[in-house]
């Protein structure tokens, strides 16, 4: 089925299916009251409902380029409690834990396996076998993301019936590593399942390879966290794990026999599954030019991130297509020619990317021509630093009749408007995603399309998870590390990085360079580099950041977020004393008296990450709201301590309570 027959069958089908998705979980009638009695008989059935499915299980967001917003890589102007302990406080209802699209998933199964293995669906063999497979990964796709939010997770694998008491038991939170195991049962059975193309042709679709890479991803996630949170009580039997309150889970093991053992098993699987992905796609040829002219060639690399078409990029395993004609359109390009959602990359960020010579910055000999402009941290660097940041002057829009949202030439950066949509609150704006194309620059009326799988990673994942079983680079590591390197224009050498490397300087703007506290050592931290650099906005930092154990330092340490080197020759490109300093909530920037950098949070001496982004252990999960204890309570008189649920590691039973502080 063609996208655009997919993308109105979707609409037709979407009121007989999925009218009450919003319910919680035990007020939700089953789905058999809801869905025709001849439905799932034939092929078509099963692949309209997958289709529709995954539009709200896979990501998407006004920006998704902005999605890095709230790390050390990327941030606004807004205030994240995740990094004001006390602010960040127990829900007393709603937030992640909620099982709607797993019920979905499940009641799919549940009807159309009985029905396929009795030869009772009309159609094409290997299309039904296809779109089971896409519903296996559906699934194991919304199990990763509670697991990434909660850890521990109640499995369930039908559909249940109306009951309290039955819903009650299933409520039961199982072990994350089972939780993880489950997932990869799934992702095993997809594998079998799809076709090594997508059905479509273009990749609107899921294929035997999306299942592959989504395995490389959920085994790295919970190989890293059961090392780095090893003795912790975020993992299975670590000390005052909450789990262990519970008498269905007081008594566990780990199939593999130790934490450790566990860890080697997943990190393991990762390799063995990305080693499938990166050795059957190349990467996109990157031309390291920056398309100014139509009479200029384009560059395929940075045209993957925006193209309205991006089946002709291998590298783009998945991707959501857009259709102005059917009024299917997002605010992508919008946002991108518009200051980015108003989100920009750090000075961490930015002081990340090597030199091409593959030199960091601060390392003798490394041409670094320093950032008293605004061009200057471009020159001679990694390219993708040189064409996904922002320059005064640049053309954003080449071709096509500008929308009313169409910045045409970009602008010096609108640093005093520390609201909406149009600052640029660290001065580094950037630009990946951003089209040419001035037609789609109308009232969020754009239509790129959204890429959700991209090949690239597995090779990072392969590189991150062959150094944390070994400690060195094996020769596939080596292999896929210098492709990503030779495509961003910077040196093969990568021994010469690694040597050059100081994690003391490094530690001072990015909080990778440790995990729990402890500096890792340069060759990991170096691949650690390398996927922020690749993959940044992409929505991976915060994930990755969690599973390394990345943000204890904040714990002691307040870190603040900056800019771009505002007091500096920087500063002449605005009028003498155009800048509100100090100046109760009209200050428009922080003093130089702190730091020659913009300090985005201490504009304002009363703002409240005035002293810096701070953090406390309990922040690396997800609390569960108190409605959810007082549903499954005993006999539903709502004495949450007799819930068969257990709260997350320093979060309490009262809501609007902050967590408290871990000894960890």
């Amino acid at each position: 089925m063609k996208a655009k027959k997919i993308i109105l069958f979707i609409g037709a089908i979407t009121l007989i299916i999925f009218t009450a998705c919003k319910k919680d979980f035990l007020d939700k009638q089953p789905l058999s009251n809801l869905t025709p009695e001849n439905f799932f008989n034939q092929e078509s059935d099963l692949a309209s409902y997958t289709i529709n499915l995954s539009i709200n299980v896979f990501p998407t967001e006004g920006n998704p380029f902005a999605s890095d917003r709230g790390t050390d890589a990327m941030t606004n102007n807004g205030i994240d409690n995740r990094y004001l302990p006390g602010n960040w406080k127990v829900d007393q209802d709603g937030g992640d834990w909620n099982f709607d699209n797993i019920h979905q998933c499940n009641y799919f199964l549940q009807t159309v396996l009985p029905k396929y293995n009795s030869n009772k669906i009309t159609g094409v063999s290997t299309a039904i076998k296809h779109d089971i497979g896409e519903m296996y990964v559906l699934r194991a796709f919304e199990y990763f993301k509670k697991l990434k939010s909660f850890g521990d997770f109640p499995i369930i694998r039908t559909s249940l019936p109306d009951d309290a008491a039955l819903l009650t038991e299933a409520s039961k939170r199982q072990p994350q590593t089972e939780v993880a195991r489950f997932i990869l049962s799934d992702l095993d059975s997809a594998i079998m399942l799809l076709q090594d193309v997508s059905p479509d042709g273009a990749r609107n679709r899921l294929n035997k390879n999306c299942a592959y890479l989504l395995k490389s991803r959920v085994a790295l996630y919970e190989g890293t966290w059961l090392k780095y949170f090893k003795n912790t009580p975020f993992v299975p039997n670590g000390p005052d794990w909450p789990g262990a309150t519970k008498d269905y889970n007081k008594n566990y093991a780990f199939q593999s026999g130790s934490i450790d053992a566990e860890s080697l098993f997943f990190l393991n699987a990762a390799k063995d599954a990305a080693k499938v992905v990166a050795d059957a796609i190349p990467l996109t040829i990157n031309s390291g030019t920056i398309q100014q002219s139509t009479t200029q060639p384009v560059n395929p690399y940075f045209n993957m991130f925006s193209d309205v078409d991006m089946s002709s990029y291998k590298e783009v395993m998945l991707w959501r297509r857009y259709d102005k004609t059917l009024s299917v359109v997002n605010g992508i390009a919008v946002e991108m020619g518009y200051c980015n959602s108003g989100v920009g990359f750090t000075r961490g960020m930015v002081d990340g990317f090597l030199m091409a010579n593959g030199l960091p910055i601060y390392a003798a000999g490394s041409g670094y021509a320093g950032d008293d402009s605004i061009g200057g941290p471009r020159v001679n660097r990694d390219n993708r630093l040189y064409i996904f940041l922002k320059q005064p002057k640049q053309k954003n829009i080449l071709f096509g009749i500008p929308g009313d949202h169409a910045t045409i030439t970009e602008p010096k950066p609108d640093l005093t408007n520390v609201s909406g949509h149009s600052n640029y609150p660290t001065g580094y704006a950037p630009r990946k995603g951003l089209s040419y194309d001035g037609a789609q620059y109308g009232n969020g009326q754009s239509w790129e399309g959204e890429i959700i799988f991209r090949a690239v990673e597995a090779y990072l994942n392969y590189m991150e998870a062959s150094v944390e079983i070994s400690g060195s680079l094996d020769a596939d590591a080596t292999k896929y590390w210098q492709a990503i390197r030779t495509r961003a224009k910077v040196s093969t050498d990568l021994q010469n990085t690694i040597t050059n490397t100081d994690l003391k300087i490094a530690a001072t703007n990015d909080w990778a360079v440790l995990s729990g506290n402890v500096p890792v050592k340069e060759l990991l931290y170096n691949i650690r580099l390398e996927r922020k650099n690749e993959l940044f906005g992409e929505g991976f930092r915060l994930a990755d950041l969690r599973r390394w154990r990345s943000m204890d330092q904040m714990k002691t340490t307040p870190y603040q977020i900056e800019g771009f080197k505002i007091w500096g020759p920087i500063q002449k490109l605005w009028p003498k004393g155009f800048f509100l300093i100090n100046a109760g909530g009209a200050s428009t920037m922080s003093d130089s008296a702190l730091s020659k950098y913009i300090r985005v949070f201490q504009r304002d001496p009363g703002g409240l990450l005035y002293k810096g982004y701070t953090f406390t252990m309990a922040h690396y999960l997800n609390n569960i709201a108190i409605h959810h204890f007082i549903l499954t309570s005993k006999d539903g008189l709502g004495d949450v301590t007799t819930s068969p649920i257990y709260q997350n590691p320093g979060w309490g039973l009262e809501p609007n309570v902050g967590a408290s502080n871990l000894p960890y």
